[in-house]
């Protein structure tokens, strides 16, 4: 199942320090985030949420995740976030302008993939959705790389092995067992390292999660599962995917599950740091649900106001991640209007690289589709290339005739 197929029947690498892993345990009650929700039940467990930095930019600390970086470290976040944010901003412009054939936007989600991202190793190895923009530029992933699978000129456009970033995934929660398989494949090389694996709310529902969270928990693979829980399976709400809060799923596999502020990135930097240390050493897999909210739509083909209430986006707005970390930074003095502006500035120039990289992109040859679908080649493939190579001559021919009246 596709994420554009669902719509349609709907109708609508930096590497970072080790840590000691802790224990998953229920959080301490700090200023939790508040989200759409069904009950009393449902409230409770909202505030169980791990964090860090609440909304209004104040440090909190955690008995199980701390965490304790200097004023560069934090300001990488800032910029980190800053960057990633501009350039998913210019790419849906340029899916509006006709550019890009689709566009899936992490607008609100930046925290919860910076935060996890700089949370990996290098030898980790990360498999992906369709919309970690900002995992891929923490693996060090040229963002213009991005977006030729979106305007249709290749197949991904880098390679995985040089980034230990996968090729993006439409199909979605596939990727789930793929990274379960690359784990355990790395547990019985002996490394030392984890394999992390980002799925979205809706992917929680499908089969392929469920089977790589038991074959994972049966041979106690080393891959963290990092659940960016935005609220909306397109247009369908978290209450209708799930009587349990997500991160619980994970207690009936047999291994922990942790729900952590989504839009905190130091509290999603903690927690994923100690789920990959945990996995790294022999304690298995575990489970992160990141409680976060999609600002825009589902992707540029959806309309979000058809199915979710402007209030909503607008209580999720005041828990934005980027301004919950400026006023930290403020605050304490770590950043000043010159460095601000510095990012702005650095932020526009990547706008316009982007901006120039995908016009200059070229046409694919049209016949590569053929190519490296099998090693040693096949009958069906080569006849299907001849056929697609006739239909193409058959324009040639046409416009041959046109001319020559």
């Amino acid at each position: 199942m596709t994420v554009e197929g669902t719509a349609q029947r709907k109708n609508a690498r930096s590497s970072s320090k080790r840590t000691t892993a802790k224990k998953a345990a229920p959080a301490k009650k700090a200023s939790p985030a508040k989200a759409r929700t069904t009950g009393p039940t449902e409230q409770a467990e909202q505030d169980q949420l791990v964090q860090l930095l609440t909304p209004e930019g104040e440090r909190v600390e955690h008995p199980d995740y701390a965490i304790d970086l200097s004023p560069e470290e934090l300001r990488g976040l800032y910029r980190d976030m800053v960057l990633t944010r501009k350039f998913d901003a210019e790419a849906t412009t340029l899916q509006r302008q006709g550019e890009l054939g689709l566009w899936a936007s992490l607008l609100g989600q930046e925290a919860a993939q910076i935060g996890s991202g700089r949370a990996l190793r290098d030898d980790d190895y990360v498999f992906p959705t369709y919309r970690e923009h900002g995992v891929a530029w923490c693996r060090g992933v040229d963002p213009t790389n991005l977006l030729g699978m979106f305007r249709g000129v290749n197949h991904g456009g880098w390679d995985p092995n040089s980034n230990n970033f996968h090729l993006y995934t439409i199909v979605i929660g596939s990727q789930t067992l793929h990274a379960t398989g690359y784990a355990m494949g790395v547990q019985k090389d002996g490394a030392d390292s984890a394999v992390i694996a980002y799925f979205g709310d809706g992917a929680s529902s499908q089969g392929d999660v469920a089977e790589s969270f038991t074959f994972s928990a049966v041979y106690n693979a080393p891959v963290v599962f990092f659940c960016q829980n935005n609220q909306w399976a397109i247009s369908e709400p978290t209450e209708k995917q799930t009587r349990v809060p997500l991160y619980q799923r994970a207690r009936g596999f047999g291994f922990p599950g942790v729900r952590v502020d989504g839009n905190d990135v130091l509290a999603c930097l903690a927690v994923t740091k100690a789920a990959l240390e945990r996995a790294r050493t022999g304690q298995g897999p575990m489970l992160i649900e990141a409680f976060t909210y999609r600002m825009g739509a589902h992707t540029t083909s959806d309309d979000p106001t058809r199915y979710r209430a402007d209030e909503e986006r607008a209580a999720w707005e005041a828990k934005d991640p980027i301004r919950r970390l400026k006023a930290y930074l403020e605050a304490e003095g770590m950043v000043d209007d010159a460095y601000l502006a510095s990012i702005e500035e650095e932020s526009e120039a990547l706008g316009k690289r982007v901006r120039d990289a995908v016009r200059a992109m070229p046409d694919p040859d049209h016949m590569a589709i053929f190519e490296n679908v099998y090693a040693d080649g096949h009958a069906l493939v080569d006849e299907e290339r001849a056929q697609f190579a006739a239909y193409q001559a058959s324009f040639a021919d046409a416009d041959a005739v046109a001319e020559g009246n």
